[in-house]
């Protein structure tokens, strides 16, 4: 009885399941199907943790600009790297702690009256314009003005101490501390998770990844920087208004290309007309100066030694980036519009050898 019963068993799982498809052909399609099944899947879900994808990508970011700062401090300190780190990691607090306290006071009265001026002045435009023929529209006037004020409401906050978003920006500064404390050991669990045959390339490409963006970071801090600075200083020679608190907005929006120019320029002329025409005019050569000098001297110098991004290509990424993920997506647009660049030529190059190897094989051969 035993052995039938085994039988029968035998029997049954001898049987075709009914979900098999026994077409070869129909099986070849139902696994492609399933493969692209996958693939919709895989983007619907980026697609729903995108905000964090882009937190991860941004504390990559900040890595890549704390282990800039360390490799540059390597040139004149012959010291551990682990030194190296806690000193720039001690003078970004420093910093912060700065900006915080003697510079936040100035810094939050200048950013109370800073609304008042630029709806001041915007609505002193749609006069003019409104007395030159130009129908517009009052109430559509006030949103754009209501919209641009929380924009710039949001910036002035985040120089003050009230950073919009801290929680991302606080997992954005950890994770990428982390990062730069030990990068070869993430570097070698990510490769742990590839083919074998794919870890040399892996290598070479997230190499030149690394190189590419503490380039571009330490270029965008000079300019950063050199803008901040001198539209501050130049400012402050003329007298004009909130001098400080441009030159941050201006430093601060220098990260982000083209985008951040023209709306820094913008910024900083309406404040320039609300102490007269000349002060407006002396604005807008301040402007032209800045601008020209960072356009012209600066980012060419920056871009030979990092990766050239074509401007229209850069601003078609920030658009998109924004509209998707809002500001934090603004800023990371650019870097990561870079490291595409740096895959995709990498890719290039290996085809191109591949290419060049299976060319010369039948020669060899003869």
């Amino acid at each position: 009885m035993a052995s039938e019963a085994s039988a029968a068993t035998a029997g049954e799982d001898q049987r075709v399941s009914p979900a098999r498809i026994s077409d070869p052909a129909l099986r070849q399609e139902a696994k492609r199907a399933g493969v692209w099944v996958a693939v919709v899947g895989l983007t619907i879900f980026a697609i729903y943790i995108s905000q964090a994808l882009l937190v991860l990508f941004g504390a990559l970011v900040f890595a890549s600009m704390v282990d800039g700062g360390t490799r540059l401090l390597g040139r004149v300190l012959p010291i551990g790297r682990g030194w190296r780190l806690t000193i720039v990691l001690l003078a970004l607090v420093g910093f912060i702690v700065w900006l915080g306290q003697f510079a936040g006071s100035q810094i939050s009265r200048e950013a109370a009256q800073f609304p008042a001026i630029v709806t001041s002045q915007a609505e002193r435009l749609i006069a003019w314009l409104d007395s030159r023929g130009f129908a517009i529209d009052q109430g559509d006037v006030q949103n754009v003005i209501g919209q641009l004020m929380s924009g710039v409401g949001t910036v002035t906050r985040a120089i003050g101490g009230l950073f919009g978003g801290l929680s991302s920006l606080l997992l954005i500064m950890i994770i990428g501390i982390y990062i730069a404390l030990e990068p070869r050991l993430y570097e070698r669990g990510f490769a742990w998770m590839l083919p074998i045959g794919e870890r040399s390339e892996f290598y070479i490409t997230i190499s030149r990844m690394a190189f590419t963006m503490r380039r571009l970071m330490a270029g965008r801090l000079a300019g950063m920087v050199f803008e901040g600075i001198f539209t501050w200083a130049m400012l402050a020679a003329y007298g004009v208004p909130l001098a400080a608190l441009l030159g941050i907005l201006t430093g601060l929006l220098a990260f982000i290309p083209n985008i951040g120019a023209l709306a820094a320029g913008a910024l900083m002329v309406l404040v320039g007309f609300s102490g007269g025409t000349d002060m407006g005019l002396y604005t807008i050569f301040v402007y032209f100066v800045v601008q020209n000098f960072d356009g012209w001297i600066l980012v060419p110098m920056i871009a030979k030694k990092t990766v050239d991004l074509a401007p229209a290509l850069v601003l078609a990424a920030q658009l998109i980036m924004g509209v998707l993920f809002g500001i934090l997506g603004l800023f990371l647009a650019d870097p990561l519009l870079a490291m595409i660049k740096v895959a995709l030529e990498r890719r290039s190059e290996q085809n191109t050898a591949e290419a060049k190897l299976g060319a010369g094989a039948p020669a060899d051969g003869a």
